[in-house]
């Protein structure tokens, strides 16, 4: 083993040609490839006893695995919020990959540094104050759970308890309050200890909407008689691309006590658009902030941001206490911010792709994927047979059947869609209704793909 190892280190720029060749062919034909595979994959083989080196590696993967791979970086994978990667973020995956830093601390490499600077460019991006410190996690669901562990912290500060010692039972019942809730938000409840029960949804405003009725959270927070709580306000939707009203959710503050913990996991990049940055006005206001970068910022999986102006209580729950790391002094290293110890430099491909593409470049790529969204949104309204379930506030499109919209002859339509190749779009319910949405948050998408779109929309329909 150690002769094939040596052998592939010696060749090292032969096998990484090799890679790279393929990677370019892989990405030039994801436009015209299918944009997702229903086929059964393989059955697992035996593990290899002996290696075939890393060219008989990309052989068996090229001829075994690959043709299986969904178009998911492709533009016309419209599921989920599903960026792609623009080519300096790839760049500077690949860079990632090679210079294998362990982003856990400081010592010894300036890849903290340049996390720090990256951290600091996305909170000016977000409009976020400098208070607002943070640190790059995996994605959505880690960084909500950052931001509520701190509040959990914060809860504790309020009723004498030191919850990172004490544990959350200690604590008692607490109250988390929101009107629309991303799934993950209950996930993260259930991972602390606080329990999915404890989420109350607040009524949401009439005609439709998903945002938080203001005025029924306010009466909600006076019920409470007192009692610190959790509120988690929606900067974006999944269903709809609804916005809570942050500036007004922030003036309760003056009369309640609570954490307000935001989660705008895309929405957030509304405030790169002029057109819409009315839309986040008053994020600068939460106490945590959550937003997924591998969505709109396009970077390659995994990788999202966590800020919060309470870094003293962040690092009182991540603390990570050895001999050998000694206290968090200072600039805290990011092991004592996140659950992560070891961690990848999620940084550098977010950092490639703000230096090559700038504020400007990211603009645009949000303002072209709202254009399209309406565009397409203009198409379903105006097809026989389907009809819009919400506006099109930003970039989801969720529709369903015009007559029968039963989860069957939806999931029947989704399946139809995503058989053609030229697109795939994920099932949801709205308001009770089954429906589909389609999301634009790719660099790549342009005017032609939202026409394919409709086109497959059409010939699901005929057939």
């Amino acid at each position: 083993m150690h002769r094939i190892l040596a052998d592939d280190l010696s060749r090292l720029p032969q096998l990484l040609q090799s890679a790279r060749d393929f990677a370019a062919r892989e990405v030039a034909g994801l436009p015209e490839r299918p944009v997702a595979r229903l086929d059964e994959a393989p059955g697992p083989g035996p593990l290899p006893a002996g290696g075939a080196g890393a060219d008989g590696a990309l052989a068996r993967f090229a001829e075994r695995w690959a043709p299986g791979f969904s178009g998911s970086a492709g533009p016309r994978y419209l599921g989920f919020v599903t960026g792609g990667a623009t080519p300096a973020s790839v760049t500077g995956d690949w860079l990632t990959s090679a210079y294998d830093q362990n982003g856990s601390g400081a010592a010894g490499s300036w890849a903290t540094a340049l996390e720090r600077e990256t951290v600091a460019w996305l909170r000016e991006l977000f409009g976020l104050r400098e208070e607002h410190t943070g640190a790059f996690v995996t994605g959505a669901t880690v960084s909500n759970t950052v931001g509520l562990a701190v509040a959990r912290e914060w809860l504790g500060e309020r009723l004498g308890v030191d919850v990172s010692r004490e544990g959350a039972a200690a604590l008692g019942p607490v109250d988390v309050l929101s009107g629309s809730p991303h799934s993950s938000i209950a996930k993260s409840l259930s991972v602390l200890g606080i329990g999915q029960d404890r989420l109350r949804r607040v009524p949401v405003l009439p005609g439709g909407r998903e945002a938080v009725d203001v005025a029924a959270l306010d009466a909600a927070l006076a019920a409470l008689d007192g009692r610190p709580a959790i509120v988690v306000a929606n900067a974006g939707t999944v269903n709809s691309v609804d916005f809570d009203d942050l500036r007004a959710i922030a003036a309760l503050k003056e009369r309640y006590g609570f954490w307000l913990h935001v989660d705008a996991a895309f929405g957030g990049f509304a405030a790169l658009s002029p057109a819409h940055a009315h839309l986040v006005d008053g994020l600068d206001a939460a106490d945590s902030v959550c937003v997924d970068l591998h969505k709109w910022l396009n970077v390659p999986y995994d990788a999202a941001v966590q800020y919060t102006r309470r870094r003293d209580l962040q690092v009182r729950v991540f603390h990570n206490a050895s001999p050998y790391l000694g206290p968090p002094t200072g600039e805290p290293d990011f092991l004592h911010l996140t659950p992560e110890n070891s961690r990848r430099l999620r940084a550098l491909p977010a950092w490639f792709s703000l230096v090559a593409y700038g504020r400007d470049g990211h603009r645009e790529i949000v303002e072209r994927n709202v254009a399209l969204a309406a565009r397409l949104g203009e198409g379903v309204a105006a097809l026989d047979g389907l009809r819009l379930l919400a506006p099109v506030r930003l970039n989801v499109v969720c529709f369903t059947l015009a007559d029968d919209p039963t989860e069957e002859r939806v999931a029947a339509l989704a399946r139809a869609v995503t058989e053609s190749g030229e697109a795939f779009l994920t099932p949801t319910v709205y308001d009770g209704v089954p429906g589909l949405r389609a999301a634009f948050s790719n660099w790549r998408t342009s005017g032609e793909d939202g026409e394919r779109v409709l086109a497959a929309l059409t010939a699901a329909l005929a057939g």
